[in-house]
């Protein structure tokens, strides 16, 4: 008789009726809204803060170029010696003093500009003044050798390639980040739904074999139909959990900024302003429509099916594993031997992923990692942005299939052997006597 729809059924309603996950499926979203809206709050109580500045320039250089903002408020001090200005800066409590030595040159001032501050600064106040400061010394400098800067600034042409491939589909230099975001996006979430998941896949049989169950239920379901069974139906119950995760989560972050007044937009604090411009210095400035154009041309119809597909794979074969691991230990400490095999190959899938494939999609470590079947899960998905031939998918897939096969035999070997052994810590070498047995 076939017991996995009952099996099936079993752990499904296990998991989803377990008042841990019923509370941890509801609280969860909850805890991280709660840290979105707190840290969006202190962003945006950051960011109504106001700096003072104080520039002492003996030069006399640059102080003229410096104009208050809405966030700092610079302070120009005059007729002071250095510890005269510096007292007075730590009296009136001011964010820092910025103090230019008097020298010969221009070409010489950069190694005569200090700031002094109580504590250390924001790395975003220091790449403003050192963008002010490079600004004015270089208009002046152009003056003084006979440059007109109003021609300079005239004459200078802004340049946008337009790209297009043979077939005449435009595409953006835009596309390569967006592509990068879809792909790290899709990885992340196939990686943490395997480890969380997988996991939990563990865990359960850690229990029954620990609490001697496994003993009765054995003795009517063959060990392949209860593995395969654990698998599916704590699969289904991630699925549910995660797609109740989805809803709360869109429900609560259209509803919760706008009960507390919060916008969640003051989020973009000065660091990330600063990876900002790292960015647009490395690929060129970043504009609305390009991101458009590449959000247009990702191929989401290929990409929703091979997230199906490649995800539905990847997990069942870390499932099998994960399994066949709780099968062969008594306790979840004797687990960490054997993690390493499971998690070093999924961070380094997912490190090629963002690191490699970004770079050069189609090139020998991407594609060869996007066919070897512990990597391919994430790596093909990240790919699949730039573009990936059908027929790569495809090998690809029949490959994590074909392993997933071989891995549930594996699993199943060692889950016949292992459930009924207890009170003897395996080692690799004991795993594969028990495959053969």
């Amino acid at each position: 008789m076939n017991h996995l729809p009952l099996i099936i059924k079993r752990e499904y309603l296990t998991k989803v009726k377990n008042k841990s996950f019923i509370i941890m499926t509801f609280l969860s979203p909850i805890i991280m809204i709660a840290l979105i809206s707190v840290v969006s709050y202190l962003s945006q109580l950051n960011k109504d803060k106001v700096r003072v500045i104080s520039i002492l320039d003996e030069s006399g250089l640059v102080q003229d170029a410096f104009t208050s903002t809405e966030h700092v408020t610079y302070h120009k001090l005059q007729n002071l010696s250095l510890e005269e200005a510096r007292a007075l800066v730590v009296e009136a409590s001011s964010y820092g003093l910025l103090h230019i030595e008097k020298v010969s040159g221009l070409n010489s001032i950069s190694k005569h500009i200090k700031f002094y501050s109580e504590e250390s600064p924001s790395p975003s106040v220091i790449v403003n003044l050192e963008k002010i400061i490079q600004a004015e010394l270089t208009t002046k400098n152009r003056k003084k050798l006979g440059i007109d800067v109003d021609q300079l600034a005239k004459s200078k042409i802004g340049i946008t390639i337009v790209q297009e491939n043979f077939e005449g589909k435009k595409t953006s230099k835009e596309e390569g980040w967006v592509n990068l975001a879809f792909g790290v996006l899709i990885g992340y979430l196939l990686l943490m739904f395997i480890v969380i998941y997988g996991n939990m896949i563990m865990r359960s049989v850690i229990e029954e074999k620990t609490s001697r169950i496994i003993e009765v239920i054995i003795s009517s379901v063959k060990p392949m139909q209860l593995m395969l069974g654990k698998i599916i139906g704590t699969s289904m119950a991630g699925v549910t959990q995660f797609i109740i995760w989805s809803i709360l989560l869109s429900l609560l972050l259209l509803i919760v900024p706008m009960f507390l007044g919060i916008d969640v937009s003051a989020m973009n604090t000065p660091q990330q302003q600063l990876l900002e411009q790292s960015m647009n210095r490395s690929s060129g400035n970043l504009d609305m429509q390009g991101i458009f154009i590449a959000i247009q041309n990702l191929p989401l119809l290929n990409l929703i099916i091979a997230f199906i597909l490649f995800f539905i794979g990847g997990y069942l074969l870390y499932s099998s594993l994960y399994a066949a691991i709780g099968a062969a230990v008594d306790s979840e400490t004797d687990t960490q031997q054997f993690m390493p095999a499971i998690i070093i190959p999924l961070v380094l899938a997912f490190y090629v992923g963002a690191f490699t494939v970004v770079e050069d999609p189609h090139g020998t470590v991407s594609t060869i990692f996007s066919f070897v079947p512990f990597t391919s899960p994430i790596v093909m998905l990240m790919r699949i942005p730039f573009g990936v031939p059908l027929w790569q998918q495809l090998v690809s897939l029949l490959i994590l299939i074909a392993t997933f096969i071989g891995a549930v035999w594996f699993a199943a070997k060692i889950y016949r052997v292992g459930i009924l052994m207890y009170g003897k810590k395996p080692s690799y070498k004991e795993l594969i006597k028990w495959i053969k047995y």
